[in-house]
């Protein structure tokens, strides 16, 4: 099967698409005919080595894969299983491990849900990954509250602008941070307020309960944005000074009135239905900047770290 493959650490240009064998389901397991998936940042630092401590642990020598998450129908199952069957239409992410950016993925149902009902799977490729995260972050992380105030940082991008959403139907008030160009449509995602994150700094701003950091930098100076027991979210770090990051996080978790939290979590089944759920009712809206096929999978990472992207850069399998 055609998969999305590197043989060294380094920039975009190192992927390539090439060839390996297709999985076969075992006993428990599903295996998903992937429509598309999407990039995400965490595909780019495995990519070029910067978590090449868990991206070594993850793959068995080279090449390596890339892709976390995916949007397709099952292909096949392992053993007979109550609920799935072939043809299904499902959506869902590959656990400690990257591969997601190939033709099929084997995967355990705890990882998939089914996708939602008139969604097509390329554009709902835009939504497993940056959809969980958003839903973890502010539901379960820092348990934003209706009539709290809530600070999206990178609110244009794939976890910021369902992060917008999900602030707004959460009845939060809303204040988002992005670039010049992009203020616009996070105000129609349902920002109250928008401002340009290159001419609006954190002394230019006012207190907030929840703050969700999509950058990594400057955590301490947005923390500061925080009311007595306010939170903040993190859900980037700054790889240059990742120790002082950590500690930092930390630090506050035990000591700080006004805590920073850190997550890279697995999301599992019940993520990816309640996702659904909120994708079919109307509450999220998933926003695809631009489609590229496998073949084009380079020029996806490229765009990714150029930045300016709006919602998530999808990459069509075929």
């Amino acid at each position: 099967m055609r998969a999305a493959l590197f043989d060294r650490y380094g920039p975009p240009e190192v992927l390539y698409e090439g060839t390996v064998p297709t999985p076969a389901p075992g006993p428990g397991e599903v295996l998903v005919r992937v429509h598309a998936g999407s990039v995400n940042g965490g595909d780019g630092h495995g990519r070029a080595g910067r978590v090449r401590f868990a991206t070594d642990l993850m793959g068995r020598g080279w090449p390596k894969r890339s892709g976390i998450d995916f949007a397709g129908e099952v292909a096949a199952l392992g053993s007979p299983m109550s609920g799935l069957k072939v043809g299904d239409r499902v959506w869902g992410g590959l656990p400690r491990v990257f591969g997601a950016a190939a033709e099929f993925v084997v995967v355990r149902p705890r990882y998939l849900a089914f996708a939602p009902d008139g969604l097509d799977l390329v554009r709902a490729a835009a939504l497993p990954g940056a959809g969980t995260t958003a839903i973890t972050a502010l539901r379960d992380k820092a348990r934003l509250t209706s009539g709290e105030r809530l600070l999206v940082r990178g609110a244009s991008g794939g976890v910021g602008h369902v992060a917008v959403q999900l602030g707004r139907a959460y009845g939060a008030h809303v204040t988002a941070l992005a670039g010049s160009g992009n203020l616009g449509f996070v105000r129609e995602l349902g920002a109250h307020e928008a401002f340009d994150y290159a001419t609006t700094g954190p002394a230019d701003l006012g207190g907030f309960d929840v703050v969700l950091d999509t950058v990594g930098t400057d955590i301490d100076a947005y923390r500061r944005l925080l009311a007595p027991g306010g939170r903040m979210v993190s859900i980037a770090f700054d790889l240059d000074h990742m120790v002082a990051s950590l500690s930092y996080m930390m630090a506050s978790a035990v000591y700080g009135r006004r805590r920073v939290r850190f997550f890279s979590g697995i999301p599992t089944h019940a993520l990816f239905a309640e996702l659904t759920r909120l994708v079919e009712d109307g509450t999220i809206k998933p926003f695809v900047h631009a489609v590229h096929p496998l073949s084009r999978i380079v020029e996806a990472h490229r765009a990714l770290e150029a930045g300016g992207v709006r919602g998530k850069l999808v990459v069509e399998i075929g």
